[in-house]
């Protein structure tokens, strides 16, 4: 029971590794506040089985690109847990593949939102209610490679969660500690929605482990990083990629 008696917010909760994130930390101790934005059903069977394992948590519905939903969802969790010691910074999105010149400045706008300045806001918010803890931002092996076609907005924007993350390290230091995670190919809806098949067939033919990841795999990694296993890492951003590229 590695978060005994600590509270997390996980962002994107309501599906794939938001969901894995979720289960895993309750299953260590966490009472859980997960954040949703479409995947109702997926955050209350989440909320449902972490129940049923004994654990406590909710879910709000909200739009995290805005000042009210994020505030609503801090002042929730801090009213129903009593404090905040967690932070996962999970949600985001590609949205659509779109070349520099078929994309739009609202196209461009709308993924730098979901992004970035999600996780301006919700860091913002629960460090005012955090004396100690760890935030856990969700970056991308896009943020290494520059990603793949059309998603240039999206590689981008997870490359700034990479640096927002050493910057955060040193600014919260030493009570509050601030890692993130770069993940490839794993198995979830982003990849079902914006990866061909063939692409996902060569990465498990290419990779050293001979597999995609799954949102499991992540959620371990993302456990060690919010408890006191990893006391001593603060600043970092940690691939997980299945051996495909190393940085």
């Amino acid at each position: 029971m590695k978060l005994q008696g600590k509270t997390a917010i996980v962002t994107g909760g309501g599906r794939d590794i938001g969901s894995a994130c979720a289960k895993t930390l309750a299953r260590e101790g966490a009472n859980v506040a997960i954040n949703y934005f479409a995947s109702s059903a997926g955050a209350d069977e989440t909320v449902a089985a972490i129940k049923a394992a004994g654990g406590n948590a909710f879910a709000q519905q909200g739009d995290l690109t805005k000042q009210a939903d994020v505030d609503a969802l801090v002042a929730k969790t801090v009213a129903e847990f009593g404090g905040l010691d967690v932070l996962v910074n999970n949600s985001g999105g590609l949205v659509a593949r779109k070349t520099i010149a078929e994309m739009s400045l609202e196209h461009w706008n709308t993924v730098m939102d979901l992004n970035l300045t999600s996780l301006f806001l919700m860091t913002k918010a629960c460090t005012a209610e955090m004396t100690s803890g760890t935030i856990v931002n969700l970056a991308s092996q896009a943020a290494r490679d520059g990603g793949g076609p059309g998603s240039i907005p999206y590689a981008t924007s997870k490359g700034a969660v990479v640096t927002m993350t050493r910057g955060l390290a040193k600014e919260l230091g030493p009570n509050i500690r601030v890692n993130a995670l770069c993940p490839g190919m794993i198995d979830t809806d982003f990849h079902n929605i914006h990866t061909p098949d063939a692409a996902r067939k060569g990465f498990e033919a290419a990779a050293p482990v001979k597999r995609q990841g799954v949102p499991q795999d992540v959620a371990n990694l993302v456990l060690f990083l919010a408890c006191d296993d990893s006391a001593f890492l603060t600043g970092t951003n940690i691939d997980i990629n299945g051996g495909m590229l190393f940085s």
